[in-house]
């Protein structure tokens, strides 16, 4: 891990390709409309309240709020607000959340010490590689076992992020990263389809909590371990068992950058569930189907997928989130991209209910070998009227093998910001994100994230 946070905390704009800075630009905004979209979720205000009666004071913005607060605060809100619904981005090949962690975490750093926007960019490049390497190099163990991968990277992702923003030096770096290992913790207990509550919504929040709070005890002088990723009894060897690759670590560094392959997420359900999702909705056509009129759904998919997301009757909405048989219902019988067909009265409706339980889930051959650097599925719908319907894709609209185009990524954070922001604000954050790298200081955009409403 040494040779990637040598690279990364020497990195400059100048330095790196245009691409890469435009896509971090993006992966700003996504988390961000995400983030003022969960804001307003019960588990978001639940936090919020919990870190306003500290009483902390800080310079740090909590989305969608008049409150500043302290660094590890914000970022603990922002984070399980920006995880709140689902909807943010994803690392396929890693299978880990950044956008959720690195975005709070490098912003909240950056307001505290008055960062250039350029230094906010820098450490969100920096988080982002960071997390994407620490989950490709922990395999696919830790999923297997039970742990959630993004709640496991991100803390050390969240650590570098916020090393990066407040410029601090190689070996605080180092050890802020060393001291986030022991942060690294979460359990998918969520997804047992017997009703997730809000834990998951606090993996990321706490994740980049953490990692900023690892950061700023680095900068008073409180060391780490230097091997604690890679080394003996380090996050690799504890988590990854068996399918640990520490040589991931270091693969391609420099040459091929995590910000440039994100999946940004069209519907507010797991990723392994965007791909039915998709196919069934252009299946059935413009209008939704009736229940009545589907004999069977037959779903292939990968063995993670039909082990994780089988659940056919959710008691809740992270449940209902997370069970393909209920997504897939929606998707033939509704409008899947709408959030509140996933509140828990609407889950109970029983004709969708009824259809998630005709619907069969199977390991799909093709979908196994290439997961998780795809994450297709096949369909299959038969009517009753005897017609049959068949889809097969391998990477859902949003991957980067079939990428957003910028005006559907504009329409996206429209659509979620204006929960929060008036139009006039939506639109100067947008501007401020385009131009991020010569703004001179961040705290300009955090305070466009707060309530106008």
């Amino acid at each position: 891990m040494s040779e990637v946070l040598e690279l990364l905390q020497e990195l400059t704009m100048a330095g790196l390709p245009a691409s890469v800075v435009d896509n971090a630009k993006w992966c700003v905004l996504d988390s961000v409309g995400c983030g003022l979209y969960g804001a307003r979720e019960p588990w978001s205000e639940i936090m919020a309240a919990e870190i306003a009666a500290e009483g902390a004071r800080g310079e740090s913005s909590v989305f969608g709020s008049s409150d500043m607060t302290a660094v590890p605060g914000a970022a603990l809100c922002n984070g399980t607000a920006s995880h709140g619904f689902e909807l943010d981005d994803l690392l396929d090949e890693a299978i880990v959340h950044p956008g959720a962690i690195i975005v709070p975490a490098a912003l909240a750093a950056a307001e505290s010490v008055n960062a250039s926007g350029e230094r906010l960019l820098l450490g969100v490049i920096a988080g982002y590689e960071v997390m994407n390497r620490v989950g490709l190099a922990l395999g696919l163990e830790p999923a297997h076992r039970g742990f959630h991968k993004t709640s496991l990277a991100g803390p050390i992702g969240a650590a570098a992020a916020a090393a990066i923003v407040m410029k601090l030096p190689l070996a605080q770096v180092q050890a802020a990263v060393g001291l986030a290992c022991s942060t690294a913790s979460g359990i998918k207990s969520f997804a047992t389809g017997a009703g997730g509550g809000m834990m998951k919504r606090m993996h990321a929040g706490r994740s980049a909590e953490a990692g900023v709070r690892m950061a700023q005890l680095a900068a008073r002088g409180f060391s780490g371990p230097p091997t604690a990723v890679e080394g003996r009894f380090g996050v690799l060897e504890v988590f990854g068992g068996k399918t640990a690759q520490p040589e991931l670590l270091v693969a391609d560094l420099g040459k091929r950058w995590a910000v440039e392959q994100v999946f940004v997420k069209v519907f507010p359900c797991c990723s392994r569930i965007q791909a039915p999702v998709q196919q069934l909705v252009a299946l059935r056509g413009m209008k939704p189907l009736a229940a009545s009129s589907i004999e069977k759904v037959r779903i292939g998919v990968n063995s993670y997928a039909k082990r994780i997301n089988a659940a056919p009757a959710p008691v809740d909405t992270m449940g209902a989130q997370y069970s393909m048989p209920y997504c897939s219902a929606l998707a033939l019988t509704g409008d899947p991209t709408d959030p509140k067909m996933y509140s828990e009265s609407a889950i109970g409706d029983q004709a969708r209910r009824d259809l998630a339980a005709r619907t069969e889930l199977s390991v799909d051959p093709e979908m196994e070998a290439v997961y998780p650097r795809h994450y297709g599925a096949s369909v299959e719908v038969q009517l009753t009227n005897g017609q049959t319907l068949r889809s097969s894709i391998l990477d859902p609209h949003g991957m980067p093998g079939d990428p957003c185009t910028e005006s559907k990524r504009l329409e996206k954070f429209t659509r979620l910001a204006a929960r929060v922001l008036a139009p006039s604000r939506i639109e100067r954050a947008i501007e401020t994100v385009r131009s991020l790298e010569r703004s001179s200081s961040a705290r300009a955009f955090g305070a466009l994230l707060r309530q106008s409403r």
